[in-house]
This record gives structure tokens, sequence and C-alpha cells, in this order.
């Protein structure tokens, strides 16, 4: 048998792909390194089930097409061809002519390199060789409980977060150069995974990678497959997690990509009712199709296999789950039942966190899901549960920055937006967002919508990253907002990091990395995320003077914390405050550390429906975190 004859495609691989069960097809598809009848070559296979004749043109052949065609494997539509002499770094792409007879140059789906923009071809690429040092990681990631250990993410666009050159141009550092600082500076905040933004390929760079060309290709911008993978290697090493956003929603109408790849409807819906999103302009995947979710489905698991991530934040999953998503009456097609849910792409996502879970248990899924669809998260095995680890908690931060953003006299009237997500912080495993998408487009950065003077608008930012990381649910923050960035966020600008040099918004970096080191140090702050035992309101109904306390809860009654929050500029000295248990409380995290009390003796006075009182001096937007130990378990 010839070298790397496994590459060739058989009649086992078309029939599963067929029913859409060929998980590992991408070792298969696309270009791969083989040696056939004793001569080195690449081997090519495609999808294109409703093409007349498909070619492939490249470098090793002059990007002419006579003598390259490609033959069906199959009746399914799947062509392949093994070219002799072609190799490693050649520019390649696929000729289909249509039925019509349109010629259509298509970049190949599951390419695993493709040029840098605005050059469109696919790149012949070898993804062995890559000496990984992570399998300690990995393991240990497979056999943790995803919900009871901390995850607190720094969410990072690779190509802002600083620049070259000035941050004139492109300015973009490597992913080997990136590695180096990006893991120093988030092991050093205390954050525990990053979430890297646009990673595969897409020609746009103002979609931020949501608008994707090349699912299986790293994007160009920053370096190399090889090079990508020495980021995820060094992430691991220095014990930092990597979530990729991933966009199986919606993909553009590039003339090099996956629109009407072979002249007719392939992965996209044929109606343009299901299969265009009108307000973004782009092609929704057609998920009754078993060759498109296999392609979907294996290239998740392709992430994780081939560069060892960690995990995938699923963009979009509103406008997967509803035919009427961005639709008006009588532009959308309803399900069989009359109903506005899209049926086979309940079961395409599904799927994908089945097959994920059973594979790769050391991944993590999370959903950007924005409504109130029910089981999102949760066992994938179960019926009507969508089977995502994790889903972004939308509902808490939509009224958590109105809150915020209120002149503090006006927030005593609005106090249920502060409270009312603890009545459904555990219907699902959330991750609280203070993503990108709230600082763009005159949405202003967190600190600008702070309400008050320079000195006021950081102790409202202080306070509200105190009450996040006290509140029920994993946490991700946007790079910038943990110093204060002033500028809404550009993907053709760096942060501004000349900030750090201003004493307020060093002091504002110093702040957050205290919340994600004491995240981590507790665990009342994440291993009871899930459980509503974990938490435990002292007084949520005092509005007038919108100050909220409240209990986080470890499962052996040690190392629990109490959180006293001001929301207003008025000072209350002397404030009681209700506790479970006489005890000392010591401070932990304070807005005003060198003038607050350092421990507070309870005395037996009952309050807020607890036998115990303490006594604070609570300081304007004051923040008053105490540990504390019970001696019983329930309280």
């Amino acid at each position: 048998m010839d070298k790397n004859s496994s590459v060739f495609l058989t009649e086992v691989d078309t029939y599963l792909f067929g029913q859409g069960t060929n998980y590992e097809i991408y070792n298969k598809m696309g270009s791969h390194i083989a040696i056939k009848d004793g001569v080195c070559g690449v081997y090519f296979s495609v999808w294109a089930p409703a093409a007349k004749e498909v070619y492939v043109v490249g470098d090793f052949n002059e990007w002419k097409a006579y003598g390259y065609d490609c033959k069906p494997v199959s009746d399914g539509g799947v062509y392949d061809i093994f070219i002799p002499g072609a190799k490693v770094g050649q520019f390649y792409k696929y000729l289909i002519v249509t039925q019509e007879g349109e010629a259509l140059f298509k970049a190949d789906p599951y390419a695993n390199s493709a040029q840098l923009r605005p050059e469109t071809a696919s790149v012949i690429t070898d993804l062995g060789q890559f000496e990984w040092s992570d399998s300690k990681w990995i393991q240990n990631k497979t056999e943790e409980d995803h919900l009871k250990v901390p995850l607190s993410i720094y969410e990072v666009h690779i190509g802002s977060w600083k620049k070259k050159n000035n941050g004139t141009q492109d300015g973009f550092y490597n992913y080997r150069e990136i590695a180096v600082e990006l893991a120093s500076y988030v092991k050093n905040m205390g954050y525990t995974h990053v979430e890297l933004m646009g990673i595969a390929e897409y020609p746009y760079d103002a979609s931020w990678g949501y608008q994707v060309t090349s699912y299986y290709a790293p994007t160009k911008r920053y370096g190399t497959p090889k090079d990508f993978m020495y980021l995820i290697d060094y992430m691991h090493k220095e014990g930092i997690g990597v979530i990729l956003d991933w966009v199986p929603a919606h993909f553009p109408k590039d003339a090099h990509g996956l629109a009407n790849f072979d002249g007719s409807n392939v992965y996209e819906y044929g109606d343009p009712r299901k299969g265009e999103h009108p307000d973004w302009g782009t092609k929704v995947f057609d998920y009754s199709k078993k060759e498109v979710t296999n392609f979907l489905i294996a290239n998740a698991l392709f992430w994780v296999d081939k560069y060892h991530i960690d995990g995938l934040r699923v963009d979009a999953v509103a406008s997967m789950l509803y035919l009427d998503y961005g639709r008006t009456e009588g532009n959308w097609i309803p399900n069989k039942f009359g109903g506005n849910g899209n049926l086979e792409a309940v079961e395409f996502i599904k799927h994908f966190n089945s097959i994920m879970k059973h594979k790769f248990p050391n991944a993590i899924t999370i959903a950007e899901e924005s409504t109130a669809w029910p089981n999102v998260s949760g066992n994938p095995d179960t019926d009507g549960c969508l089977g995502f680890t994790f889903k972004w908690n939308m509902g808490w931060m939509h009224d958590f920055l109105e809150y915020m953003q209120l002149d503090p006299y006006f927030r005593k009237f609005n106090h249920s937006k502060l409270t009312f997500s603890l009545r459904y912080a555990f219907s699902e495993n959330f991750v609280l967002v203070l993503s990108h998408d709230e600082v763009v487009h005159l949405k202003c950065s967190m600190l600008g919508k702070m309400p008050g003077d320079l000195i006021d608008k950081f102790s409202n930012l202080k306070l509200a990253y105190a009450f996040m990381t006290g509140h029920p649910g994993k946490k991700l923050l946007f790079m910038g907002q943990e110093f204060g960035q002033w500028n809404e966020w550009s993907e053709s600008k760096s942060l501004d990091w000349y900030l750090l040099e201003d004493s307020m918004h060093q002091n504002m970096k110093d702040f957050t990395k205290k919340c994600m080191l004491m995240y981590k140090k507790y665990p009342a702050l994440y291993g009871t995320d899930c459980n509503p035992e974990g938490f435990r309101w002292i007084n949520s109904n005092d509005r007038n003077n919108s100050i909220c306390s409240f209990l986080r809860l470890s499962e052996d009654g040690k190392k629990n914390l109490l959180f006293v929050l001001n929301f207003t500029p008025v000072v209350r000295e002397k404030f009681k405050v209700g506790v479970p248990s006489k005890g000392k409380y010591v401070l932990v995290l304070g807005s005003d550390e060198e003038n607050q009390i350092k421990s507070l003796t309870p005395v037996k006075e009952e309050c807020d429906g607890f036998d115990y009182s303490v006594f604070i001096d609570v300081k304007k937007f004051g923040i008053s975190i105490y540990e504390f130990n019970i001696t019983k378990k329930k309280i």
C-alpha cells in the first residue's frame, strides 16, 4: 500500500458522507499530500453534486484545466483527482463547469490554508509533523467537570489587540509573536481562557471573521497553520485555554466561496425566504442536507482534533433556530407544524453537541443565543435539549448595562434591572458577557457608558465588574475594557495601551485583575455557578438605597463571600447587614481598601431574615466583599 494511501476516498467514506456521519471527512476531502504508484503528489476531492465538469487548476499546471478533470467517486456528487508533482505551498482552485456551461473558479471548501486577502486561492498544506506538548493539559480537561471549574474569558481580536508599525495599516503580529505576549498578559490578569475572534479565513476585515469563506483554514493574516498550532500549544503550556468563535449559521456570497458552489444551491437553502439573511446579505446553510451538516460538524471536530482547541463559541444561534429571524411577515416559510422553529437546524445543533461531547469531552461549546429558547445548555443526549455546555446570558447583559448607564438618582426606580436576572440565573448554564458587540458602532466603550464625572465613571465601572464577578455564571470580558478603554473598538486600530500611563487606567486594570484572581481563588464563585444553593440574597429589595447585598456559598461551607455593593454616590455609615454566621468576616476586596474595616465581628441582632448582623461603612459607589465560614451547610 502506498504511503498516505489513507487520504484516498473509499466507498465507505462517500456513503458515510452522504449519511452525514463521516466525522473525519477532513482527512479525505480537500487537498492532501499522497503517494500513488510510487509517485509523490497531491490528492484532491470535492463535493459538487450539480456540476457538469470539475477540474483542479493551480501553480502545478499553470492554471490550465486541460487534462486535470476530476472523476466522480460516487453517485453523490463527490469528485477526486491525484496530481503527480503538486506540492505543499502551491496555490489552487476548483474550476467548476455548471450545467449551463458557466465556468466558476472556487476555493476549496476543505482547504487547510488560503491566500491572504484580497487574493482568494487555496493553498496546499501539510498539517502533520507539529510536535505538540500539551497532552497533560488535554487529559486534565477531559477529566474535569466543566461546570464546577473557573471559566473567565478574555475575548480577543488578534489583529487589533496590539499592532506593529505604530498601529497603522495591517501591522499584524504573527501567531507565534502574539502567543508570548498575549499568554503573559492573560495569565497575569488572572483569566483562565482567551476567546479568539475571526480565525477561520474570511475576506473582509470589517466582518471580524463572522463571514467565513474557508472553514478549515486559519486566517493567513497572522501566519501559517503551524504558527497557529504554536499559539495554542504555547497557551496551554502557560495554563490558558483557547476558545474559537465558530460560525455555522451563515456564509458570504463572495464569488470564490460556498455560495452557488457548482451553479446550484449546494450549501445553502434554495428558497431565499429560508436561504438568505436579509439583514446580513449572507446565505444560510441548508441543514436538511446530510453532506452540509457533515461539513459543519466535521469542521467543529477538526479544530479540536487538529488544533487542540478547548471550545467553540457558536455565533448567531438564534438566527439558526428561528425561521422568521430578521424576516418580515410573508417572507419566511413555517415548518411542517406551522411554527417558526427551524427543525432541521435544531437537529443539527443537537447532533453537533452530542458528537463533540462523546468524541472530545475535553472541549466545551458555548451558545450565543439571545432568546428564551428552552434548554439551550445541558446534556445533548436529553430529549428537548440543544446540548451546549454554556449559554451567553444576554438578558443579564442588556438589563445590567441599561441599569449601569442610568444617573444614580434614577437607579432606585429601575432596581429590578439589577436583580431580575437571579430569577432565571440557574435555568441554563450561563456565561455573563460584556463582549465586543457592546462596545462598537456608537454603543460607547464600557467606561464611556458609565454616568458622572471622570472619577465617578471609573468608580461605576469597578462596581460593575465587582457585581459581575459575584453574580452566578462564568465570565467574559472583551479586550481593552479591563483598563477602561475610552474609544469604541475598531478592528483597524490597536487598543489604546498608552492609557496605562495614566494612574486611573492603571488602577482600573489592577482592580479588574483583583476581580479575576478573586474569582479563581474562591470555589464559592465558580463551583456552585450552576446550582441555586450557591447563591442567596441578603437584601434584593433595598431600592431606595440602591444597595445590593448577597452571599456566594461554597459546597463545603468554607471561604464563602459576602457582597455589599452601593450603586449610588451616597455614603451610608454603619449600614446594617444581616449575615448567616457569627464568625469573623474578613475583607478580600473593596473600593477603598486603605480606609475600609479589614474585619467585621457580627452581633446577635436579627436583620434581613438572619440572626446576626454586621455594620459596614458603605462608601460612595462602595464595594465591600468579605470572606467568612459557616458551621452549617444549609443557611
